[in-house]
């Protein structure tokens, strides 16, 4: 059967400022998917990717009527949920016999409540959808009814349907590697400029799940009751077969996207090590938790080919430390941050602002954090409620939050605590971006770093943004036009959430 898979059309200028969308946006992978596409693949389907990161609306829909294809799935978040529906309903238009179903974090933590009555999207995934989507497949095939399908809620008449849920894939290594050969040209799909030593650039996974209760993460297995400790492993001889065919298809980086690559310490050491065993020469990145790691394994990294790490900082006062459920202590980020720089990796840390109960005044403690750390990149997000998160289930306790769909990025200010206002949450970024990278010394590091052409540009680019943090007050500020949703209120206010169930 012709299976298309589709992302949405979408724009960076969407998400970020077009003063500094060069410096920021980035074109992951998706690798769930990509999964997708393969297991299809694996059980005899044709099938065609259409991304809408790369391609309009329009050249998606005349792709799609020329394949001609009777399933169809959408991957959504929720900021690109209005473009899964535009693109559910215009499919529809095409062909009305062509079977939809969505997927991706958004319809998994609503599930049947993504379901209009008469709508255009017959099903929605509700967990992983390698195993569900081929059983899906093969009933539409056959002329059979979803009836008894794990993990799918679907429309039946003007009924709708819920099946039970799908138990999580615990033998990862059973899956076949992601169909990244759907993806095109390799070369577009890169990090944001600095994050990246060499092009082309993969994405890859080693394990599924997190032991972490953090109030802003979603995990498909909320209770936690998937795999050892919520975490489910590959093993190293599969990690490397798929390092290995990366490497076969041209890549020469990896990103390493688990949630934390060293939860299981000895695993991680096993890994560095086996990867160097092997000689392989590629460079990679990964992220961790700052109370995970220490300068031996961080070196075993280095010795690897590993260049950079991520370190999850979040905050620079402790008891947002503790509000976010992070498990961890200033004391604990200070420590990885400099075995890090002691094993000659490159550090970066992301930072939160908008954590309930925080004020400005301990949004200018994060900053001074930051600039005590002094790691070689840093990042200012503003924190995002994402349904199916703790924090959206508890956003009445916590703030306000935004009814609008656009607003649920990293940058969009879709949540508010009681104790800020939207207003002083994009005034601490502009301010955290500025203090941090307009630093002399800094820039003078920076400089003397220069080897190579794409180093160059990179600076480039950094500087044209830094003018822009400073000659631009409300860079942060995103615009809507005059029929635009509501933004997220100020301090104290509550909303009904109209538009997000």
């Amino acid at each position: 059967m012709k299976c298309a898979l589709i992302i949405p059309a979408w724009a960076p200028e969407e998400i970020f400022s077009s003063k500094t969308v060069n410096s920021q946006s980035n074109y992951w992978q998706p690798l769930g998917t990509l999964y997708v596409a393969a297991c299809l693949r694996r059980a005899g389907h044709e099938v065609r990717f259409y991304n809408g990161g790369m391609m309009a609306h329009e050249e998606i829909l005349r792709e799609v009527r020329a394949f001609s294809p009777k399933f169809v799935g959408i991957y959504s978040t929720t900021f690109g949920w209005p473009k899964a529906l535009k693109t559910a309903r215009a499919v529809k238009e095409l062909d009305p016999g062509i079977f939809i179903c969505a997927g991706g974090p958004y319809p998994i933590a609503l599930q049947e409540r993504c379901l209009e009555p008469g709508g255009a999207i017959d099903a929605i995934v509700t967990g992983e959808g390698e195993e569900t989507v081929v059983e899906l497949a093969e009933r539409l095939e056959r002329g059979q009814g979803l009836r008894g399908v794990l993990g799918v809620a679907y429309r039946e008449g003007d009924r709708v349907e819920k099946n039970p849920p799908r138990p999580l894939i615990e033998k990862l290594d059973a899956l076949p590697f992601p169909a990244r050969d759907l993806l095109g040209d390799a070369s577009r799909y890169i990090p944001p400029p600095g994050t990246y030593r060499r092009k082309p650039v993969s994405v890859l996974i080693t394990s599924r799940g997190c032991d972490s209760r953090c109030v802003f993460c979603f995990q498909i297995d909320r209770g936690r009751k998937g795999g050892v400790r919520g975490i489910r492993y590959r093993s190293i001889d599969n990690v490397l077969q798929e390092i290995e065919h990366c490497l076969r298809q041209g890549y020469r980086e990896i990103k390493f996207l688990d949630d934390t690559l060293t939860a299981d310490y000895g695993r991680a050491m096993d890994l560095a090590r086996a990867i160097q065993a092997r000689r392989l020469d590629f460079t990679w990145f990964a992220s961790a938790c700052v109370n995970q790691v220490d300068e031996p394994l961080l070196s075993a990294f280095k010795e690897a080919g590993c260049w950079a790490i991520l370190l999850g900082a979040e905050s620079g006062v402790q008891r947002h430390l503790n509000t976010l459920r992070k498990g961890f202590t200033l004391e604990h980020t200070r420590r990885a941050v400099r075995a890090a720089k002691a094993a000659g990796l490159k550090v970066s840390t992301p930072f939160i602002f908008g954590i309930p109960g925080e004020t400005y005044e301990d949004g200018l403690r994060t900053i001074e954090f930051a600039l005590e750390l002094n790691p070689d990149l840093a990042n200012f997000h503003a924190l995002t409620p994402f349904p199916g998160t703790d924090l959206y289930d508890r956003r009445d306790q916590y703030g306000a939050v935004s009814g609008d769909h656009r607003d649920f990025t990293y940058q969009g200010a879709a949540f508010v605590p009681y104790t800020m206002t939207r207003e002083e949450i994009a005034g601490l970024r502009r301010l955290a971006f500025k203090r941090f990278y307009g630093r002399p010394a800094f820039l003078l590091r920076k400089l003397l770093e220069l080897r190579t052409l794409h180093d160059v540009g990179v600076a480039l680019q950094s500087f044209k943004s830094l003018f822009w943090l400073w000659a631009k007050r409300d860079l942060f500020v995103r615009r809507r036009p005059a029929s635009g949703g509501q933004a997220a209120p100020s301090r104290g206010v509550r909303v009904r959430s109209a538009d997000i169930p």
